[in-house]
């Protein structure tokens, strides 16, 4: 971190095939300028709780062109630093005939990367790369997908701690927990500062998505659960903080400058970059015509000074006149965020947090998980009819791979599937107040609020995929892949006799969690048993209740669980995709420079009777 102009990024954004966007917050109202050799683009500050932000939108590239990019703030050269070790950052758009790559991953603590952070937390798997690619920055993939978890509101860590404790008790509600903005402000600053992080953030675009840990453990798991922190004095502030800081660090930088536009308080931001610009050409007109008048004033005044005559200076007057004029007055976005923040929290379809991303052939269409849910018993769903009808439209064929980044797992291994589909049923089924209560008691202890606790939103979505897979809303895809995360394991599910079903397109689904937040030991023995020996025994169970919906079409765990920290790949390679998961091991005892692991490794042709890979 840094005492100076740029207090967190450049993180490079949105990367189209012609547009990108780069994110900055600097310590002061500010013109931040990115520059690509002799062509530059400029965005003026927006605040929000006294803090300074801009996304710079950058527009008129070529499609598959490589460009270093400069961070200008008032004109003064910011980044990458003159210092620096590792290579300069770059934009690199997209190449509609590339196949793509992309990063995915979730649930990243922030702590540090000496010997004592790797006790605790393991090596950090997106650092571990990021020291890779700084040696090989050609490599670099197309995007990385967060899908959840990028900060952690309620399990701080030491350095967050003290910042808290500086500016309240810690014996005072939430606790150590963040409480408002300004918290949120310094976990992001926090998470996001590392030199190699911050290095790989600047040169890799990247989309994201909250979970449950950005704001707290179990968010929106019940209606019960909703009311109960409703209760508390503190949660109220806490939300508007998370959503508000969300908004900011992550979601605009999601959107692309079209959809910039489009958005409700974006525009804001726009409509007032023309405004500034408007101002600083009128001024630079303004300053240009006092030159010329105190020019002419002077040579006037010289005649008069030849001819004896005395005569005030009028060069003098017309610089009073344009410092008068001053700068434009930053625009803040406080009352407006945090508006919206309160309207999105009393109505889910307020304001939607989903979007999409298209990668050349492939379509990445990430669904919000969290604050999308209906939570009222008896009509309980993970997505709204507003969002499940936006989902509607971008599951569509006609592309070669169909990727649909969600936070928690849409296939879980499915011994877990069926064992979160019973717990549902007792709690919200026609069962004594005692069952009921256990079983809502069960759900916020150990998280069984996935999918599966969703039911009726889980099988709306699973139709419309199987239309998607069937070619019932054009070509077929050779695959439709969910990308997740959350579960802290990693592996690979399927859905089985998928041709028996009339699809032509493999379902997948590819989890990878934790980047780095290992699962205690304990628990790693359960989720293997939920994904292989626990299987026929909860299925039986689940088949003889009447309550308790089977899955409308059976996949099974084919590859994992792996429980390391690691961050995946995914490659489009034709009809196939191959996915790498990696990992980071500190040799020696040099904790601060691990070297990278390969923990899985998958292939999956399309369904033509391909073999695919062995694991490695």
């Amino acid at each position: 971190m840094t005492d100076g102009p740029l207090v967190l990024g450049p993180l490079l954004r949105y990367v189209g095939e012609t547009e990108a966007t780069v994110w900055v917050e600097t310590a002061a109202h500010s013109l931040v300028t990115v520059a690509c050799g002799d062509r530059r683009w400029h965005a003026p500050t927006f605040t929000v709780k006294g803090h300074h932000y801009a996304l710079v939108i950058i527009e008129g590239l070529e499609s598959g062109t490589v460009h270093e990019y400069r961070v200008f703030i008032d004109e003064v050269a910011i980044w990458p630093p003159k210092d620096s070790a590792y290579p300069p950052p770059v934009v690199r758009t997209l190449d509609a005939g590339r196949g793509a790559r992309l990063l995915f991953g979730s649930c990243r603590t922030t702590a540090p990367h000496d010997a004592d952070g790797n006790a605790a937390h393991g090596v950090d798997a997106l650092r571990t790369l990021a020291l890779a690619l700084a040696r090989s920055p050609g490599d670099l993939p197309d995007l990385v997908a967060f899908l959840g978890d990028q900060v952690y509101a309620d399990e701080t860590t030491p350095a967050m701690r003290a910042f808290i404790a500086e500016r309240r008790s810690l014996d005072e509600p939430p606790g150590e927990e963040i409480k408002d903005y300004e918290e949120y402000a310094h976990l992001y600053r926090l998470a996001w500062s590392d030199p190699a992080n911050r290095w790989l953030l600047s040169t890799l675009p990247s989309c994201m998505i909250f979970d449950d840990h950005d704001i707290r453990d179990d968010w929106n798991t019940s209606y019960s659960w909703h009311q109960r922190m409703g209760r508390t004095s503190w949660w109220h502030e806490r939300l508007m903080g998370a959503l508000s800081s969300y908004w900011v660090y992550q979601h605009i930088g999601n959107l692309s400058p079209a959809e910039l536009a489009d958005d409700q308080i974006y525009r804001r931001v726009l409509e007032h970059a023309r405004q500034t610009e408007h101002a600083q050409q009128t001024e630079h007109a303004r300053q240009t015509e006092g030159a010329r008048q105190a020019e002419h004033g002077r040579q006037t005044e010289g005649a008069r000074q030849t001819e004896g005559e005395e005569g005030a200076d009028a060069g003098d007057v017309t610089a009073a006149g344009a410092e008068a004029v001053g700068s434009p007055f930053e625009l803040d976005l406080t009352d407006a965020v945090f508006d919206l923040a309160r309207r999105a929290d009393r109505d889910p379809d307020a304001y939607r947090w989903s979007y999409r991303r298209d990668l050349g052939g492939s379509r990445l269409v990430v669904v919000d998980s969290r604050a999308a849910r209906v939570l009222a018993p008896g009509h309980r769903s993970m997505l709204t009819r507003a969002e499940t009808a936006w989902l509607d439209d971008q599951l569509t064929g006609d592309v070669e791979h169909l990727l649909i980044g969600t936070s928690l797992p849409f296939l879980l291994p499915p011994g877990l599937h069926d064992f979160e589909a019973i717990d549902e049923a007792l709690a919200n089924g026609d069962h004594s107040r005692p069952v009921s209560g256990a079983a809502e008691k069960l759900r916020q202890v150990i998280d069984l609020e996935h999918w599966a606790a969703f039911n009726d939103g889980f099988v709306e979505v699973f139709e419309l995929v199987m239309q998607v897979a069937r070619g019932r809303r054009g070509k077929a895809p050779a695959t439709v892949v969910f990308l997740s995360g959350d579960v802290h394991n990693s592996y690979v599910a399927e859905v089985t006799d998928a041709r028996r079903h009339g699809a032509t397109s493999r379902i997948v689904q590819a989890v990878c969690s934790p980047i780095r937040n290992p699962m205690p030991r304990g628990l790693r023995v359960m989720m293997s048993l939920f994904a292989r020996g626990l299987v026929r025994p909860m299925r039986a169970i689940t088949q003889r209740s009447k309550n308790v919906p089977s899955p409308p079409y059976p996949w099974q765990v084919t590859h994992g669980p792996w429980f390391d920290n690691c961050l995946a790949e995914l490659t489009v390679e034709g009809a196939s995709l191959s996915m790498v998961w990696r990992g980071g091991e500190v040799r020696g005892e040099d904790a601060y420079h691990p070297v990278l692991t390969t923990i899985g490794r998958v292939r999956l042709g399309p369904l033509d009777g391909s073999a695919d890979a062995p694991v490695t």
